[in-house]
């Protein structure tokens, strides 16, 4: 692949991670305005939101290697977009309750192809030898798409407000207040995502993709390898570990500004929607300081660490004040970053082979998204929000757990700060 092709496409993957992260981590401001708009009568409700959505998502992932080797990547990648776009317009076209579900439900179905499709796909574009790098940047174009996602829903939530939205001054809110109803501006958001999904299914159907030969580790394996690996305790605990991380992501993101709410009568369309922003983009700020770390320190050692703090974070955010709890939430995000990584790495350490039936067994971990809110809401149904984001806390005390038994067969190589530093002085 020639080089200006190889940056051009590589410049379209990372567009294709900024697009599934705009319209996936936007769950956690707009609860609040499910809640109150569509007069739900428990946070259960509200959690079968994102339990749609991740369930969508753990079915999905290891049919959806199936589906590259017997289709190829063009029709994976373009069905993966449809699916999402599909669901958007149905619920911005239809916005009651029901139809949020079932379009949660698709959207879910297509990102969990995307994933599938576009991280092997990235590792053919970029070469082997580049892989771990651009698989760094686009974790930090993901976390900047669910910084700047928040940011533009309280954007338009502000702007189409009656007593603010002038007709005439803007010909992008004049169509999309035609379209929306008045008493749902938040809808809105969902015709923006389905103008994203539109140009990406257009890019898509021109684009020429290089033909993916999926690795080893990347390849479903028979089913010979799962029934030999659903046998071994340590499968079931490390699949426990990313049911954890994801439980723990989901369940501070979705509930934070609800919680800001309902405690200290933070507006949750202003301070509420940026506090998740600064949440998603201290991780991102986490993951680039997190590769430096793991330069230096054990990986075990700081899942400990990490963990160790954002309990304690957590903590604070919870029983702290109006003023803490609005940087003690974001800061979670911050502690918790480098956990998704470690655990998965941890994992496929501890094995000799079998690691592309493994990755699937923990890919379906993601579940963890849908189990995590949805236990935390009917905790919280039953007791008080409060009481249900403690649960979090055990979320959080299993991962550092890891970080104390897991025994890999090779450990993350680290160096001292004193070698590191003359090591990028002589490159």
């Amino acid at each position: 692949m020639k080089n200006n092709k190889k940056w051009g496409m590589l410049a379209l993957i990372m567009m294709f991670w900024f697009t599934i992260s705009f319209i996936t981590n936007i769950l956690g401001p707009l609860i609040p305005d499910i809640i109150h708009n569509f007069e739900l009568k428990d946070l259960a409700m509200a959690g079968f939101i994102p339990t749609s959505f991740f369930l969508a998502y753990a079915i999905m992932s290891i049919p959806a290697g199936i589906l590259i080797d017997k289709y190829g990547e063009k029709p994976v990648l373009f069905t993966g977009f449809l699916m999402p776009f599909i669901g958007t317009v149905l619920f911005a076209c239809f916005p009651f309750y029901l139809i949020l579900l079932v379009s949660s439900f698709i959207i879910g179905l297509g990102m969990a192809m995307l994933q599938t499709v576009i991280n092997p796909l990235q590792r053919v574009v970029g070469g082997e030898e580049n892989y771990a790098f651009i698989a760094e940047l686009a974790q930090f174009v993901f976390g900047v798409a669910s910084f700047i996602s928040p940011l533009v829903y309280t954007w338009l939530i502000h702007a189409l407000a009656p007593g603010v939205y002038q007709p005439g001054k803007n010909f992008l809110l004049d169509i999309l207040a035609d379209i929306t109803p008045v008493t749902l501006p938040w809808v809105s958001l969902y015709w923006v995502f389905t103008v994203l999904l539109l140009i990406m299914l257009l890019i898509v159907s021109l684009v020429h993709f290089p033909r993916i030969e999926l690795k080893d580790d990347e390849r479903s394996g028979s089913s010979a390898s799962y029934k030999k690996l659903f046998r071994q305790r340590y499968v079931w605990l490390f699949f426990l570990g990313i049911f954890c991380y994801v439980s723990t992501e989901q369940g501070v993101s979705i509930f934070m500004s609800t919680f800001l709410e309902q405690y200290h009568g933070i507006d949750p369309k202003t301070v509420g929607a940026q506090s998740i922003s600064y949440f998603w983009g201290s991780m991102t700020v986490g993951c680039l300081f997190g590769m430096f770390l793991l330069k230096l320190i054990d990986s075990k050692r700081l899942l400990q660490i990490s963990g160790i703090l954002s309990m304690s974070l957590l903590l604070i955010a919870l029983f702290g004040s109006a003023e803490i709890a609005v940087w003690a939430f974001p800061a979670i995000g911050f502690c918790i970053s480098m956990m998704y990584s470690i655990v998965f790495s941890l994992a496929l350490n501890t094995v000799t082979q079998n690691h592309g039936s493994f990755a699937g067994i923990l890919c379906s971990g993601i579940v963890g998204g849908a189990g995590g809110p949805l236990l935390v809401s009917l905790v919280s149904d039953a007791t008080s929000l409060r009481t249900g984001m403690l649960l979090i806390l055990i979320f959080m005390g299993y991962i550092t757990f890891i970080g104390f038994w897991a025994h890999p067969l090779v450990n993350n190589k680290t160096v001292s700060l004193k070698e590191l530093v003359t090591f990028k002085k002589q490159k």
